[in-house]
């Protein structure tokens, strides 16, 4: 590998394994200063700004130590806007800087379908999800899911002759559930599976809504086949929506609160679907250059300084209750630019928490 791809990639990986930097943060921290190296350096100084002390940067032993055990675990990293990494999942705005990946990337390069739904599901469920996986995988469309329990479980092994893709909460040597070591194995060695946390991880629950964005950004459209109301399901369902992605409901008995997830679904809008080819129906093709990585061969503006009136005002603004980033442009009638500016500072000093929807709230 070239001395300078790697120093790079080094440099990707130890600003996102630093505190307080998620997705949204990494993005803007590169495209801001035009690569990661250069965004560590200015740490310092945005934290400070923000009222609070730096956070400490992952050092490259650490990173180092992270990528032999990827290689251990017979997987490797897939960098945004580079080749292999999902062509929709950069598309959205929390995508992974960095997934890790074993298996069949290229299966992402076809339009793939979501299939999700209830841990506890129902027996007739189980054998619709199976079949309809193994149906959408028999005609070329990879099926997409979580490697849990249940719907997930039945999909996976629906499609695992023709292209399935797991998606693991925590790190992709980590089986979760135990019972499904054997299948997480299987989908590896013939299908796809993809980490967003580093390998030793143990999944824990604030790590499934972020494995739920992934699932439902890859996919073009999200199937749901059995949920309840508040289940994990659902809200795959509402990321997929965000993105503008189909979602797509099987109805089910008004009695049984298994179904009351998808029925809510279809009422609110979701297309009614019976059979694979309702589903093939939604799909269109896959762009196979994928989106412009950030921070490679971008120029970015000069970074917008927030004065201590502005910063005042923005700040004034927030509060312990989430509040939409447009809507702290609009009271304040501070410049878009100089917003996002303080948001990043009051983050980088451990003063402010992004939550979804592009939500904000001091911690």
């Amino acid at each position: 590998m070239d001395p300078a791809v790697r120093a790079d990639r080094i440099a990707r990986l130890r600003l996102l394994r630093t505190p307080r930097i998620g997705p949204v943060t990494w993005r803007q921290l590169v495209l801001r200063y035009g690569n990661a190296a250069r965004a560590i350096e200015a740490l310092p100084a945005l934290a400070r700004a923000g009222g609070g002390a730096p956070p400490a940067v992952a050092s490259i032993a650490a990173i180092e130590r992270e990528v032999a055990a990827v290689e251990r675990a017979g997987a490797r990293y897939l960098f945004l806007g580079e080749p292999g990494y999902p062509p929709l999942l950069g598309e959205i705005g929390d995508a992974p800087p960095v997934l890790v990946a074993r298996g069949r990337s290229g299966l992402l390069a076809r339009p793939a379908v979501a299939i999700v739904g209830a841990r506890n599901a129902s027996a007739a469920a189980c054998r619709f999800a199976r079949q309809m996986a193994h149906d959408l995988a028999a005609r070329g469309v990879p099926v997409v899911s979580g490697v849990a329990r249940g719907i997930d479980t039945a999909a996976h092994q629906g499609a695992l002759d023709g292209g399935t893709v797991g998606v693991v909460a925590g790190g992709i040597d980590i089986a979760y559930p135990p019972e499904n070591a054997g299948l997480q194995e299987d989908i590896a060695s013939r299908g796809l599976l993809l980490a967003e946390q580093p390998p030793g991880t143990e999944p824990r629950a604030r790590h499934f809504p972020y494995r739920n964005r992934i699932i439902a950004g890859v996919a073009q459209a999200t199937l749901v086949v059995e949920a309840a109301p508040k289940s994990g399901s659902l809200i795959t369902a509402r990321h997929a929506a965000e993105y503008g992605r189909e979602v797509l409901a099987v109805p089910g008995s008004p009695l049984d609160p298994r179904a009351q997830g998808c029925n809510l679904l279809i009422r609110e809008g979701a297309t009614l679907v019976q059979s694979a080819d309702d589903v093939i129906e939604m799909l269109r093709p896959v762009d196979p250059h994928g989106p412009a990585d950030p921070g490679r061969g971008y120029a970015p503006p000069p970074p917008a300084g927030a004065g201590d009136a502005e910063r005042r005002c923005v700040i004034g603004l927030l509060g312990p209750v989430p509040v939409p980033v447009d809507e702290l442009v609009r009271q304040s009638g501070v410049a878009p630019a100089v917003v996002q500016t303080v948001l990043l500072e009051l983050e980088l000093a451990g003063r402010l928490d992004r939550h979804a929807g592009g939500r904000v709230a001091l911690s």
